[in-house]
């Protein structure tokens, strides 16, 4: 006998998958960080900006939004270091704009100096203090791009 699921139900199960993801799911995991990184307590986000909305979160609340949970994962290499940061709101993260120029300032967009990168999607917002080349980062993006589609 042939046993059949319907389309419905199948759509209905992928959209629950997606929308049911915990920063523990976006963090990475042991085996997911390249070989050449140790894991590092506390943050070290390349510039203050960053870890200042990090630390700060509850005071920008009302301009990007109530933060239900965050979480971050520092990492060193020979010729790398920097942050992850994972943020889980309330409701869809509002703060675009706000967030662009406390990274960026006036440049509206990643420099040398400032090479944080960002990607809000739907309630999680994740922030990248490392440099823009980094392996890390690289690995870390692809994982939330394919968990948050």
């Amino acid at each position: 006998m042939k046993i059949t699921i319907p389309l419905s139900t199948l759509l209905l199960l992928f959209t629950i998958n997606s929308f049911s993801q915990t920063i523990a799911d976006l963090k990475l995991k042991p085996k997911e960080v390249p070989k050449n990184y140790i894991p590092s307590d506390g943050n070290i986000c390349i510039t203050p900006q960053a870890c200042s909305f990090y630390n700060d979160i509850e005071t920008y609340s009302n301009i990007v939004g109530t933060v239900k949970s965050k979480a971050i994962q520092s990492f060193k290499s020979k010729t790398d270091r920097g942050s992850i940061m994972y943020f889980e709101f309330d409701h869809v993260f509002k703060g675009d704009r706000f967030l662009q120029g406390l990274l960026w300032g006036k440049a509206g967009e990643p420099t040398v100096e400032h090479p944080e990168e960002y990607l809000a999607k739907g309630k999680f917002l994740v922030i990248w203090s490392l440099k823009a080349e980094s392996p890390l980062k690289e690995k870390s993006e692809a994982k939330i791009e394919a968990l948050l589609q």
